[in-house]
């Protein structure tokens, strides 16, 4: 991709692809690309590196110069893009396919036809660049020599020697998670497939074991996992009344596995119901014991302050209700010493 000049953008980037393994980068700050597999070493020595390096640069200086031109012939001004996706494919059954497309501000501008060799406007105001790029034919020949030649070349010793990387296999983990469903009263059953590696993927939800679901089924995007390996979620929406009635299951197929792998939506609900009972049960007796050991305290903090026996007097207090006892009843039974002591003599 050429970016404008003096928006503080690179001017230039370029990533070199095998399938989806990136083996090379370069942009308008460093001085040459940078290998970043080590089985590109091995590849016919150092002079097939310099010879993918001028492809880089190269390619470079056409793409800057593809933006100039471009962005003159608009006359426009500010911050615009022009982009180039090129490559070559070989597969199984010996067929094999070039192409190369352009875009302007990431909108389809022009390709290649590698075939016939011309170039095809995707766009009306696109023609003046396809005049201009016929009339150069000695980048005319650059350009078709790469993409009927050098590309399958480069691509079947990429093969060769990155078979490790490129055609390595790695089997997929499926793990189900269930969840209350956002827009309705039932459940949303994540199929969540991960460390798959090639790309290639195949996530179905199955019912009662053979009709393979497309209604109430929402699939994400194939996402990289940031160690070359690949992940998917693929949800399904199931109503509480379905979940009584059917079956269902995450079906997985994927180059690294012998066979389909089925894995079997067992809902929480059904699986815990034991350890739910379990759960009330013990709640319930904590609740009774608690209860009890409460009235055991109580009972026994209330027998402290009200004792059953009476405490045995002391001496003092023994003697002092004797006296305050006779005085009582001296005074209330003995009226008659009581008349002579308060007569005068």
């Amino acid at each position: 991709m050429a970016t404008s000049k003096g928006t503080g953008f690179l001017e230039y980037t370029n990533v070199g692809m095998v399938d989806d393994v990136q083996y090379t980068y370069y942009n308008s700050t460093m001085k040459e690309p940078v290998l970043l597999t080590d089985w590109m070493n091995k590849i016919k020595g150092r002079e097939f590196w310099e010879n993918r390096t001028w492809y880089i640069l190269h390619n470079e200086q056409i793409l800057k110069w593809s933006l100039i031109n471009t962005v003159q012939h608009f006359n426009h001004t500010g911050v615009h893009t022009y982009q180039n996706l090129g490559g070559c494919e070989l597969h199984d059954d010996g067929t094999r396919r070039a192409y190369s497309s352009h875009a302007y501000d990431g909108k389809d501008f022009i390709s290649v036809d590698v075939e016939t060799m011309t170039w095809i406007a995707a766009v009306p105001q696109a023609g003046f660049y396809k005049r201009k790029r016929e009339a150069d034919t000695d980048k005319q020949q650059i350009i078709f020599n790469f993409y009927r030649q050098d590309c399958f070349q480069s691509l079947q010793w990429y093969l060769q020697y990155g078979m490790e990387t490129v055609q390595r296999k790695a089997v997929p983990a499926v793990t189900l998670i269930q969840r209350k469903a956002r827009e309705s009263a039932g459940t949303d059953v994540i199929c969540h497939v991960t460390g798959f590696y090639p790309r290639e993927v195949e996530v179905n939800w199955i019912r009662d074991g053979e009709a393979l679901l497309e209604e109430g089924v929402w699939s994400g995007e194939v996402l990289p996992n940031g160690d070359t390996t690949y992940q998917l979620r693929k949800t399904l929406t199931v109503s509480l009344e379905d979940q009584k009635k059917h079956s269902y299951s995450c079906q997985v197929n994927h180059t690294s596995l012998d066979e389909k792998m089925d894995v079997k939506w067992v809902p929480e609900a059904a699986l815990n119901m034991g350890f739910v009972a379990a759960g009330v049960l013990a709640a319930l007796g904590l609740i009774i014991a608690v209860i009890i050991g409460s009235l055991i305290w109580k009972k026994r903090a209330s027998g402290a302050r009200s004792p059953d026996y009476t405490p045995a007097q002391t001496k003092e207090q023994s003697d002092a209700s004797s006296n305050s006892s006779n005085s009582t009843n001296n005074d209330r039974c003995d009226p008659i010493a009581e008349k002579l002591m308060t007569q005068p003599e």
